[in-house]
């Protein structure tokens, strides 16, 4: 059997950098700033790895296995950070067909074999200027080119005036500080939100979206059951600045 070269060899030999950048500057849909400064952060109770509850928090939510009859605890996979994005976004899951959530911050780890320590983190799990909705097989790209990473998280801090602090990401930060690739960067990404490709305009819709989220999260904080992270709640609302008590439905400064 012949050797195989590195799949991303392979790619590169027939397609450029900057031919992937133009599919994902095209197609990606971002979160409107706007949005993101009304309420930063959808689901604090959750991040990758958490546990499930049901019964407004009062019983662990189980898998069984019909198989063996095994049963365990139910973990967070993506499925609120989705969520979030969807309601960023102004859209239902059933009107994104083959389009994934990709977080823009996290550790880079093509094998999928390291903990995730930003995700497993509520503070960036479901922050809306952390995340990005691209058509499925181009979240491939973002997965495995660290390239692409890195001009994701360019043209995410360029539109936010944001970039991740968890500890794990000061190396990511210090590549596009020194990044040189602009020849693969794509013009659009460089002007202001008004011309940027691609962003879902803040609605009424999404601020209805947002106003019931943070009423849920004051009513859990209030009265959830006792399974509730009251305590990492309060937390990651402080890190944005969230205050749910005075929280009201127009963008801050």
């Amino acid at each position: 059997m012949r050797d195989l070269p590195d799949g991303l060899i392979a790619l590169r030999e027939v397609l450029e950098l900057r031919e992937v950048m133009r599919l994902i500057e095209k197609t990606a849909r971002w979160v409107d700033p706007e949005t993101f400064r009304l309420l930063p952060i959808w689901y604090p109770e959750h991040a990758r790895r958490s546990y499930f509850y049901k019964s407004d928090w009062s019983e662990p939510q189980l898998n069984r296995n019909r198989q063996s009859g095994h049963e365990e605890h139910k973990r967070e996979g993506n499925v609120h950070a989705n969520r979030a994005l969807t309601n960023a976004l102004g859209l239902r899951s059933e009107e994104r067909p083959n389009w994934s959530c990709c977080h823009i911050w996290g550790v880079d780890d093509p094998t999928y074999q390291e903990a995730n320590e930003v995700v497993q983190d509520r503070r960036y799990f479901s922050c809306v200027a952390n995340m990005v909705l691209l058509p499925t097989p181009l979240k491939a790209f973002t997965d495995t080119m660290p390239e692409v990473k890195a001009m994701l998280r360019l043209a995410a801090r360029h539109l936010y005036g944001w970039h991740c602090g968890h500890p794990s990401m000061a190396r990511a930060v210090e590549t596009i500080e020194r990044w040189d690739q602009w020849e693969a960067y794509p013009s659009s990404w460089k002007s202001d939100a008004a011309s940027f490709p691609g962003i879902a305009p803040l609605d009424a819709s999404i601020r209805a979206a947002a106003r019931r989220r943070v009423d849920r999260i004051r009513r859990d904080l209030m009265s959830a059951g006792p399974h509730y992270p009251r305590d990492e709640v309060r937390a990651a609302l402080a890190y944005w600045k969230v205050d749910p008590e005075t929280w009201h439905a127009v963008p801050a400064a």
